[in-house]
């Protein structure tokens, strides 16, 4: 397990934070100083926790499976109206991400990014249905020789920022990094008809480890 790259600078302005704080508390050891030092202790722990990135390589690619994009636990599956860049019914599954689950998203097939969009948008709760549409959000599209899925990142309350390295135009391998969200968040996976789903709704998901989908 190791510290992610988009939390070294949390996680060394926390120490920083922590030890100027164990400092003041060193020579005026009040309580409330020394209260503020233990709270600010725990903080700084669940930053380095929030912004872990646990190995998950994938030994063997299957071109069939749909990989959960991201850990935490499937909010929606329902047939939508996609209008960004099917314009087709098409198969949603929506992942939500509290702020305890890894935060690493990754490419749930291979193929190549043939479309990457950011949307400014609103900052709805991650679960509410109109946060596919109206939340900040990035969509990226991934076309291989056999379907066609659009995933998108989509910002929350607490999640602000959206990290996205896709690049339209890039290959990409089932399981590569394609990016991040700071502090709570959801991923749509729109999948086409044919797809069969394997997660239902209320089930926890691995990124990289449970299949949510074949096609």
């Amino acid at each position: 397990m190791k510290l992610h790259k988009e939390g070294l600078k949390y996680s060394l302005l926390a120490l920083i934070l922590l030890a100027a704080c164990w400092i003041l508390a060193y020579y005026y050891p009040t309580l409330p100083m020394l209260l503020a030092s233990a709270l600010l202790s725990v903080i700084v722990l669940w930053v380095f926790y929030f912004f872990r990135d646990p190995d998950r390589t994938i030994l063997t690619i299957v071109e069939e499976n749909v990989l959960a994009p991201a850990d935490g636990k499937v909010v929606v599956i329902e047939e939508v109206e996609e209008t960004e860049f099917f314009n087709e019914t098409r198969i949603q599954v929506s992942i939500f991400m509290s702020p305890l689950n890894v935060h690493v998203n990754r490419a749930p097939v291979s193929g190549k990014y043939t479309y990457v969009r950011h949307h400014p948008g609103r900052f709805l709760a991650a679960w509410d249905p109109k946060s596919s549409t109206d939340n900040e959000r990035s969509s990226i599209v991934i076309e291989n020789p056999k379907f066609t899925l659009l995933l998108r990142q989509i910002a929350g309350a607490m999640a602000r920022r959206i990290i996205t390295y896709a690049v339209e135009g890039q290959e990409v391998q089932q399981g590569d990094e394609l990016g991040f969200i700071k502090f709570g968040s959801r991923v749509d996976v729109v999948l086409p008809l044919n797809a069969q789903i394997k997660v239902g709704l209320g089930q926890k998901v691995k990124g990289n480890r449970t299949v949510i989908a074949t096609i």
